[in-house]
């Protein structure tokens, strides 16, 4: 845990009592502050209460008292209106912040030269941030990981001269933290997400560039050029004397990081050298995973970590859980058929990823559908030999697919896998792939993405002559 001693001897109000929440007022109980807490959910206040904190309605006290709100980041700030207890600090005057600007200011307090790595973007934020923490640790450093990808921040060790926080922020969490000072920050893209909470997209590029032009100086700012928003975030950043690494796998760059399939690569002046290869890390399989890597690649170089460590730390990548997750292989008489668990891919574009990714696909899709369904995948239909539909989206997706792919209504991962199995190794295919990317939400049948996946490999390993793959 992080001491929060920033508020020592004061009192500080903390609204939203999940995870990151009752750990920020653990870290404020344990720097001396007095924790006032909140929640519109009253199991979560039972909690705090018998963790020692004293609850309270924030609505009938008075907030001239508080130093501080502490907001979780899944509530409003501004959009599409200000939280109840958002409205009520801003009329006291009382400053409104989250979880990880309170670790920036322990960190600027008592070890501001501690390696700090934060990353955004719309897409692959948690493949990249897991990426440059195990290449950290591959080569000797002592990483902690943690922010939106899992473990609350204040739950971490303390920073400390020699120790690396790796840290996934989302656009809610970059809202709350207005001195967020990276030593290297990460902006990898930004797509239409999330205009629900920030208004206009416009609004939510600006949010995400605050995380690479706050980087302290000296620091790095990698930033993705692939979109209009970052491109324009390169330039203004750089006007400010900040060290931009511009990154691409869509078309050159004059200086910085390119990647494809195969190679990353560095740009200097015109000039091209190999970084590291991609090509057979079946963990880092597709384009969207090429600039992951490159990302990754460019922030472990700037903290002086070798191209030999870096190589070695790409091919012992074991992936993100759940995220185009190899968990087995079946030796068949024709072919060796690959499993992948994409559970996480809970809507279309994240599908497309995988699907992307792979030929000669056996696909389980299907769960408690999205809006707009999968006709926004069909550019892929051609590499998919046949489709397992489960769940609730089972019959909307057979329409999408009829006539395009072949199909069957198997309603369950039960059903759907051994079926998808015994058609692969029948396929007479060198190289089939057994994919559950279901394009949908797990709660029709599951209670999240991760106990479905966690199902998936159960079934996948049950079955006869499976290798499965740790």
């Amino acid at each position: 845990m992080i001491p929060v001693t920033s508020f020592a001897g004061q009192s500080v109000a903390v609204f939203g009592l999940g995870g990151s929440g009752l750990a920020s007022c653990h870290a404020l109980k344990a720097g001396g502050a007095e924790v006032i807490a909140c929640d519109d959910n009253l199991d979560r206040m039972v909690e705090a209460a018998q963790a020692g904190f004293i609850t309270a309605d924030l609505r009938n006290l008075p907030w001239t008292n508080f130093a501080a709100l502490v907001l979780t980041p899944g509530v409003p700030l501004t959009h599409p209106a200000p939280h109840w207890t958002v409205l009520k600090a801003q009329e006291a005057g009382v400053e409104v912040i989250g979880d990880v600007e309170l670790f920036c200011r322990e960190r600027k307090a008592h070890a501001p030269r501690a390696p700090f790595v934060a990353i955004t973007g719309t897409n692959g934020k948690s493949t990249t941030t897991a990426l440059i923490a195990h290449l950290l640790r591959e080569a000797g450093w002592d990483t902690q990981l943690g922010g939106n990808i899992g473990t609350a921040i204040l739950s971490l060790e303390p920073p400390k001269d020699g120790r690396v926080h790796v840290i996934e922020m989302s656009s809610y969490q970059i809202d709350l933290t207005p001195s967020l000072d990276p030593t290297v920050g990460i902006l990898l893209n930004v797509t239409e997400d999330h205009i629900d909470r920030h208004g206009t997209i416009e609004h939510y590029a600006a949010v995400k560039e605050r995380l690479v032009a706050g980087v302290q100086d000296g620091g790095t700012s990698i930033i993705g050029v692939d979109d209009e928003f970052g491109r324009a975030a390169a330039d203004r950043i750089e006007r400010t004397g900040k060290r931009v690494v511009r990154m691409s796998v869509q078309g050159p760059v004059t200086s910085g990081i390119t990647a494809d399939l195969e190679t990353i690569r560095r740009i200097d002046g015109g000039n091209s050298t190999e970084v590291a290869k991609l090509g057979g890390i079946g963990s880092l399989r597709g384009l969207h995973n090429a600039q992951n890597a490159a990302a990754a690649a460019a922030a472990v170089l700037a903290l002086g970590v070798s191209p030999q460590v870096l190589q070695q730390g790409l091919r012992s990548f074991p992936g993100l859980a759940h995220r185009m997750e190899q968990v087995g292989r079946q030796v068949g008489e024709k072919g060796t058929t690959l499993f992948v668990n994409d559970s996480k891919a809970t809507n279309a574009d994240a599908a497309a990823k995988a699907l992307s990714s792979f030929g000669e696909i056996f696909w389980i899709a299907g769960g408690k559908p999205k809006t707009g369904g999968i006709e926004s995948l069909a550019e892929y239909f051609p590499r998919i030999r046949k489709a397992y539909l489960i769940g609730q989206a089972a019959q909307e997706f057979a329409a999408t697919l009829e006539g395009r792919v072949p199909y069957e209504i198997s309603e369950t991962l039960e059903v759907a896998v051994p079926a998808a199995a015994r058609d692969a190794a029948a396929s007479g295919l060198a190289e089939p792939v057994v994919l559950l990317s279901p394009a949908c939400a797990s709660f029709d049948q599951f209670r999240n993405f991760e106990l479905r996946g966690t199902r998936f490999r159960e079934l996948v390993t049950a079955l006869e002559g499976v290798h499965p793959i740790p």
